[in-house]
């Protein structure tokens, strides 16, 4: 019988999600640079959460087009994903433009908790089962990159003729995390049933 060709770690959608992985002190930096009160600076951190958000797409479009997925792109991609996100996440709540610290502390603690749990446990059965992201999943990220690159980047930071679009791109923004926030919660609580529904089925596919 012919085994499958094994498919090679060295490929574009991994070079991919690693620049992703690459990118994220470099977008921190950016961000966080002189506070975040540089508005230079924060359209430089914007440029590269937009990149590292269409390489998302991208590098998991070309994967499975080509048959490149490897146990690599699945353990790496989340990370990377993750990686991006909380780092806007934990600086935005450094700089709190716009809404109080605590706040985006606690809007911070709380996805955080709930996309790396979500993540673990997803790679922690993954040799069992492949769960594939539901759609309020799928609406919840886009949500949320929407929502973080509308605060990264210095809106809310222009003057003159700018200032009014400025504050409403922020208020938007505002409004879109607090809907991602809302599906960050009650999509991980879906998972989390999924996951113990699958846990309890395993012990019945096993018997002979």
């Amino acid at each position: 019988m012919t085994q499958p060709a094994t498919v090679s770690n060295w490929n574009v959608p991994n070079g991919l999600t690693t620049l992703r992985i690459v990118m994220v002190p470099f977008f921190g930096w950016a961000l966080l640079h002189d506070g975040g009160g540089s508005t230079t600076w924060r359209w430089v951190a914007w440029a590269l959460f937009c990149i590292a958000m269409v390489t998302d797409k991208i590098d998991g479009d070309i994967a499975r087009k080509h048959n490149l997925v490897t146990n690599f792109g699945k353990i790496a991609d989340p990370i990377a994903d993750k990686a991006m996100t909380g780092m806007a996440f934990i600086g935005l709540a450094i700089i709190h433009d716009f809404m109080p610290a605590w706040l985006w502390w606690a809007i911070a603690v709380v996805v955080l908790v709930r996309e790396w749990a979500v993540t673990f446990a997803r790679l922690s059965i993954a040799k069992d089962v492949v769960m594939p992201a539901k759609q309020s999943g799928k609406v919840k990220t886009m949500l949320q990159a929407v929502a973080l690159g509308g605060f990264v980047a210095p809106f809310g930071m222009l003057t003159g003729a700018l200032e009014v679009p400025g504050d409403v791109v922020w208020w938007l923004s505002a409004a879109l995390l607090a809907v991602a926030v809302v599906l960050t919660v009650t999509s991980g609580l879906e998972f989390a049933r999924d996951v113990v529904a699958h846990r309890r089925q395993a012990p019945v596919r096993s018997r002979p």
